[in-house]
């Protein structure tokens, strides 16, 4: 038995979490953020490597994957059920604040690009599926590598400067012009990054829908994935 998947890819802050989240809640299917498990392998990294007296990419260029990967396991990183979806859990706790600080999102593209992490975060999103639990998965190459087969894949995106202003402001800080120029262009490396890697490269799926939310406010994105499901799932 297998679950239904929805598939919704997209760059760095495009909203890909808190539209799947929405749009899981709105089905009653479960949320599973791969992003989520990506930072917690970037968390357990560097926090490995200061155990050792390393510190930022020091710490990834002298780590083996593999160390890494163990000192997950043995540290319990891991997806747990947390209302309507699942949430990383570390040594028993909820790491959501550690996943979201400066530091890893500095960090986790180099981690994500690493095969054998990818191949180990993949591994355990397609288990819960396995399992016949109906998802709504978010990440970057969701509909091309980890489900190629989902009911519905959505590739979300907006313009780089409307991007790195809702960052700032899910931080609460305010927007100013040379702060946003700043982030902005950031968030233009990172794209350029994830879309040039050689491993899982962010692309939209061939037969992806794709939604750029530059103009739309989030209950219109998230009810335009919504009227799409329910039309596929209606028919099954």
């Amino acid at each position: 038995m297998s679950g239904g998947v929805i598939a919704i890819d997209g760059p760095s802050a495009s909203g890909k979490s808190t539209t799947a989240r929405a749009v899981a809640e709105a089905l009653g299917f479960a949320h599973l953020d791969s992003g989520s498990l990506y930072r917690g392998v970037t968390v357990v990294a560097l926090r490995e490597g200061f155990r050792r007296g390393l510190t930022g990419a020091n710490a990834l260029a002298a780590l083996s994957p593999e160390t890494i990967l163990r000192a997950a396991e043995d540290r319990g990183l891991m997806l747990q059920p947390d209302g309507t979806g699942f949430a990383a859990y570390l040594e028993g706790e909820p790491a959501e604040e550690a996943l979201r600080s400066v530091e890893i999102t500095a960090h986790v593209s180099a981690i994500a690009a690493i095969p054998v992490v990818r191949e180990w975060v993949n591994s355990r999103l397609r288990a819960m599926v396995r399992a016949g639990q109906d998802v709504v998965v978010d990440g970057r190459d969701i509909g091309t590598v980890v489900f190629p087969d989902a009911d519905l894949k959505i590739f979300l995106t907006a313009s780089a400067e409307t991007r790195a202003g809702r960052r700032i402001s899910q931080r609460g800080q305010r927007i100013d012009p040379e702060y946003l120029d700043a982030e902005t262009q950031a968030l233009a490396a990172r794209d350029r990054a994830d879309s040039t890697r050689q491993v899982a490269p962010l692309r939209p799926a061939e037969d992806a829908i794709h939604l750029d939310t530059t103009t739309l406010d989030f209950e219109e994105q998230v009810q335009f994935i919504v009227d799409r499901a329910r039309l596929i799932f209606a028919r099954d």
